[in-house]
C-alpha cells in the first residue's frame, strides 16, 4: 500500500492551467484528504487555497472578463458546443472519477453527468435567451431598448453529492452570459471539477474565465467576503445556506442559496401501487439517498394503502444490492463519509426511540473485500409522526418514512406545514386530485406520477420556504436574470435645427 506521501495531489485550476498555489494553503504546505468512501482510504491529497491562490484566481478572471464580455454570444456558443463534445467523448473519465470519490454508482454518475450536459446544451443557446427588448417611438421621435449585460467576477459554491452536475448548472450559464466564474467545489470529492475545467479549455475557453479553487470554510468566507465576486450561487443544507445569504448580501453580492429538503410523495388509494413503489425505491435509496431530490417519506392515504405499499416496500428494499460503485450489479454504494454514517446511524436510534416502527435495518452492512468502507443498507420505517426527527430533519441517506393518513387533505396539511418546500409528488390515477394537489401545495417543484420532479435545463429548478435563499432558482430561464442585469436605454435624435422648449412636467409619452 502507497503512504500519503504517494499520493497524487490536486492543485487549483487557474487560468487555464492547474496550479498548486503561491504559497499553498492556509498555512504553508497545507492539504486535505480525499477519501474513496468504498474503502475508508485515502486516495489523494488536495491543495488547500488560502488569500494567494484566491487572490490570483480573482485577478485571473478579472483580467479575462474585460474580453470575454464583448466576445460575441454566438462565439461563446460556439465554445460551449466543443465544451458539450469532449463532455460526451471523455463521459467515462468523468464517471469514474465521480464513482471514486463520492461512491455512487457508475450508472447513477452517468445520469447526474447528462443532466449536466443539459444545461449546457441549453447555454449553447444563449444568442436567442439574450436577445433584449425594443419599443420604436415609445414616445414622441423616442425609441427604447433594453439589453442584459454580464456581472463580472460570480462565483460558485457546490456541495459533493452531484460534483459535476451542480457546478453545471451554475458556470455554463454564467459564463454564456459573458461572466468569469470561480467554483469552489466541495473538498471531498474535487476531482469532477478539474476535469471539466481542462475540458472547458481544451474546447476553446479563453484562460481565466473558469477558474477552480479548492478549499474548506476559509476560503468560502474569502469569496463571500470580497467585493470583486458580484455573485454567488450555493447548493447546500439549509443552516449553511441561511448564513451564506445574509453574508454574501451584506456585502452586496447577489446570492442564490439552494438548503435543505424533506421530499414527500403522497400514495392516493387509487394509485398503481407497482409503479408507485418502483418510483419511491429509486427516488429514496438511489445515490445512497444523498440527493436533495431524494423522496424520503411515503405518506399513505388509507390503512388499506399503507399496509399494501409497505408490504412491497419491505421486500425490495431488502432486495437492494449494496457494494461498491463500480459494479454497475450494484443498486447503493456507500455513502461519502464516515461522519455521514454515524449520522444516519444516530438518526435511526433517534427513529427508534420517539416510537417509530423499523422495519428495515440497514445497518451493520459488511461488504466482502470493502469491511473499511461506508456502506449502509435500506432502512424503512412505518408509523412515522410529524413530530418525530426522522420526518421533520433532512436525514439524507437511505431512510424512508411511511406515514400514514385519512385523507389528501390531512396528507398536504402535513406537507404545507412543513419548513421545506424543496420537491414533492403524488401518485394516482385521478386527475381532479391531481390538480388539486398541484395547485394547493406549498412546494416549488412538483411530480405528478413521477417520483423525482426534476425540471429539465429550459425550466428552472428551485424550491420554496427554507430550501432557497433568493428571488431566483437555478439554470434555466432564472440563470440568465441571475447571472446578468438588465440596462435600459432611451434615445432621440432630433432634426437638424429643431429646438425644443424646456419641459418642466414628468415626461410621458
Amino acid at each position: 500500500m502507497s503512504s500519503n506521501k504517494d499520493l497524487e495531489t490536486l492543485g487549483h485550476y487557474i487560468g487555464g492551467r492547474e496550479s498548486f498555489g503561491v504559497g499553498i494553503g492556509i498555512d504553508s504546505g497545507e492539504t486535505l484528504d480525499v477519501y474513496n468512501p468504498a474503502t475508508g482510504k485515502v486516495s489523494k491529497k488536495l491543495s488547500c487555497a488560502g488569500s494567494a491562490e484566491l487572490e490570483e484566481a480573482i485577478t485571473t478572471a478579472s483580467i479575462a472578463f474585460a474580453a470575454w464580455r464583448n466576445t460575441p454570444p454566438q462565439k461563446r456558443a460556439q465554445v460551449l458546443f466543443r465544451f458539450k463534445q469532449l463532455l460526451e467523448a471523455n463521459a467515462d473519465d468523468i464517471c469514474a472519477a465521480i464513482t471514486a470519490e463520492h461512491g455512487k454508482v457508475l450508472d447513477d454518475a452517468r445520469g447526474e453527468l447528462i443532466r449536466g450536459i443539459e444545461v449546457v446544451e441549453y447555454a449553447c443557446g444563449i444568442s436567442e435567451l439574450l436577445k433584449g427588448e425594443h419599443s420604436k417611438n415609445a414616445g414622441p421621435e423616442i425609441d427604447s431598448w433594453s439589453e442584459f449585460q454580464a456581472l463580472g467576477i460570480v462565483a460558485g459554491i457546490t456541495p459533493f453529492n452531484f460534483p459535476a452536475m451542480v457546478p453545471m448548472w451554475m458556470f455554463p450559464m454564467a459564463i454564456a452570459c459573458g461572466n468569469t466564474f470561480i467554483l469552489k467545489p466541495s473538498e471531498r470529492d474535487p476531482s469532477a471539477a478539474l476535469l471539466l475545467a481542462k475540458l472547458f479549455t481544451e474546447a476553446g475557453l479563453p484562460d481565466g474565465v473558469f477558474n477552480v479553487v479548492h478549499g474548506d470554510r476559509r476560503v468560502v468566507e474569502m469569496i463571500l467576503d470580497d467585493p470583486r465576486i458580484q455573485a454567488v450561487s450555493f447548493v447546500g443544507s439549509t443552516p449553511i445556506a441561511e448564513s451564506i445569504y445574509q453574508r454574501a448580501s451584506k456585502s452586496g453580492k447577489r446570492v442564490q442559496a439552494l438548503g435543505g429538503a424533506k421530499n414527500h410523495a403522497v400514495i392516493m388509494p387509487d394509485a398503481d401501487l407497482d409503479n408507485a413503489v418502483n418510483a419511491l425505491m429509486g427516488a429514496a435509496y438511489g445515490s445512497c439517498g444523498e440527493r436533495c431530490m431524494a423522496i424520503s417519506v411515503a405518506v399513505c392515504v388509507g390503512e388499506e394503502t399503507a399496509d399494501k405499499v409497505v408490504a412491497e416496500l419491505e421486500k425490495r428494499v431488502r432486495a437492494l444490492k449494496v457494494g461498491p460503485g463500480t459494479d454497475i450489479e450494484n443498486d447503493m454504494g456507500p455513502l461519502i463519509s464516515a461522519d455521514a454514517l454515524a449520522r444516519i446511524n444516530d438518526y435511526l436510534e433517534q427513529g427508534l426511540d420517539q416510537g417509530a416502527d423499523l422495519i428495515v435495518d440497514g445497518r451493520g452492512l459488511s461488504v466482502d473485500g470493502f469491511e473499511e468502507g461506508y456502506f449502509i443498507g435500506g432502512c424503512l420505517f412505518d408509523e412515522v409522526t410529524e413530530s418525530m426527527s426522522i420526518h421533520s430533519d433532512e436525514i439524507f441517506g437511505p431512510v424512508l418514512c411511511v406515514m400514514r393518513v385519512k385523507n389528501i387533505d390531512q396528507a398536504m396539511s402535513i406537507i404545507n406545514r412543513h419548513e421545506y418546500g424543496n420537491g414533492t409528488c403524488i401518485f394516482t390515477r385521478d386527475g381532479a386530485a391531481a390538480r388539486y394537489f398541484s395547485d394547493h401545495i406549498q412546494v416549488g417543484m412538483v411530480g405528478v406520477n413521477v417520483a423525482l420532479p426534476v425540471p429539465v435545463a429550459s425550466h428552472s429548478f428551485g424550491g420554496w420556504k427554507r430550501s432557497l435563499f433568493g428571488d431566483l432558482s437555478i439554470y434555466g430561464p432564472d440563470s440568465i436574470r441571475f447571472y446578468t442585469r438588465r440596462k435600459t436605454m432611451t434615445q432621440k435624435w432630433p432634426a437638424h435645427g429643431d429646438n425644443e422648449r424646456a419641459w418642466f412636467s414628468f415626461p410621458s409619452s
